[in-house]
């Protein structure tokens, strides 16, 4: 089974009637074409797209496809993307992945992560409260969904939160689809000198926190000085930027669905279970999760040839009908609604995903106590998602109560 490139040539944007659901189209290629290619870069590239749950599982889990930016054929955001530093991990194989990996395993284990919600909670109560103690409309965003997930990992890393200006500013840069490859690069190194300064102040101010422990595991020779720099800027950007988006586009799925509101405020099983649905129904990662082949290999009948590149967009995957019954709706009590790909598959899935559970398990069930009557305060077309970004999500959200 073949396809040409410029058959099903589309823009892997999302449409702006229906911004959070995947295009009609993308359901048309996984019951006729599920794996096909597709064009990147004005046609100069042409990866192949893979919209089926069990075929997305078998390309995010097989050693045969590799993260690589570098490769030749490597489906890009955009032409001319440059690997970041072995700290930005997650474009990197083995051997840099595991060794890097392995020096935060023990910082998002579940034990470690829990004792983290007192806090979470504590946050989430004072946001809330200089949120209300606003007059309406305010922004949902500037005001709850981006500082709570920011003063959370500050806390965590043990960076001065009152940075926070700094560390947004080039967080943008790196996400957006329309800044250069250069820019993306200096943003990532304007983070790292910032975070490398705090690196060598732990040393001689530790505390209970990452970056002290990435410091004295650069003592011991484990990694460098830059590569604990490097790995702090990965968490201080995708650790606020990601469950600050998810906790905004969840609020307004969870408002255009009051039905399923009385779920959520249970019992902890229960609200675990609505944000594993959540997590499904709705994705912050629009752009697809990439990959390039390294070795020939069969998906779904069709053979991807070594150099190739792959797209699997998981919001796609986690509405294959074949794995989920009625896809399309928000079932907070779906029983395997913990099965989806929102935090990837396989080695390389999400290591933060235990930190991000734990901040929507948290945040969306008091929310939803303290602000019973919250509301959208704009129609739905007017509210201004991100097109052009790596992170999908929404610009701002006004909201009354």
């Amino acid at each position: 089974m073949t396809s040409s490139p410029s058959e099903n040539a589309f823009t892997l944007a999302r449409p702006k009637d229906a911004p959070l659901d995947p295009p009609p189209l993308y359901a048309e290629l996984r019951a006729e074409q599920p794996v096909t290619r597709v064009s990147l870069w004005e046609g100069r590239l042409s990866p192949w797209l893979v919209t089926r749950w069990e075929d997305a599982r078998a390309v995010l889990g097989s050693p045969a496809f590799s993260v690589d930016f570098s490769l030749p054929g490597a489906p890009n955001f955009m032409e001319g993307a440059q690997q970041g530093p072995p700290g930005f991990f997650q474009n990197h194989d083995d051997p840099v992945h595991s060794v890097m990996r392995r020096t935060l395993t023990r910082e998002f284990m579940v034990k470690r992560i829990n004792a983290l919600r007192p806090a979470i909670a504590r946050l989430t109560d004072e946001l809330l409260g200089s949120l209300t103690g606003r007059e309406g409309p305010a922004d949902f965003v500037e005001h709850f969904a981006l500082p709570l997930p920011s003063l959370v990992i500050c806390e965590l890393l043990g960076v001065p939160y009152e940075d926070h200006g700094f560390f947004q500013q080039h967080s943008k840069v790196i996400v957006d689809l329309t800044a250069t490859a250069g820019e993306v690069r200096r943003a990532q190194q304007a983070l790292s000198a910032y975070l490398l300064e705090l690196v060598q102040a732990k040393r001689k101010t530790p505390g209970d926190d990452v970056i002290t422990r990435l410091a004295a595991q650069a003592d011991e020779g484990v990694i460098t000085d830059q590569d604990a720099a490097d790995l702090s800027a990965f968490l201080l950007f995708a650790g606020h930027e990601t469950t600050a988006n998810m906790i905004a586009l969840g609020t307004i799925t969870l408002l255009h669905h009051p039905d399923q509101i009385p779920y959520l405020l249970g019992e902890q099983k229960q609200v675990a279970n609505a944000v594993e649905e959540l997590l499904r129904h709705i994705s912050i990662v629009h752009g697809g999760m990439r990959r390039t082949a390294v070795e020939d290999v069969t998906i779904g009948g069709v053979t991807i040839s070594a150099g190739e590149g792959v797209i699997v967009p998981i919001h796609v995957a986690n509405r294959d009908p074949e794995f989920f019954t009625a896809p399309d709706d928000v079932d907070l009590a779906r029983a395997n609604a913990r099965m989806h790909l929102a935090f990837g598959y396989g080695v390389h899935q999400c290591l933060g995903q235990p930190l991000a559970r734990a901040e929507l398990q948290i945040v969306l069930p008091e929310l939803f106590r303290r602000l019973p009557r919250l509301k959208i305060a704009v129609p739905m077309e007017d509210i201004a998602f991100k097109e052009d970004t790596v992170v999908y999500g929404v610009r701002e959200l006004p909201v009354t109560w």
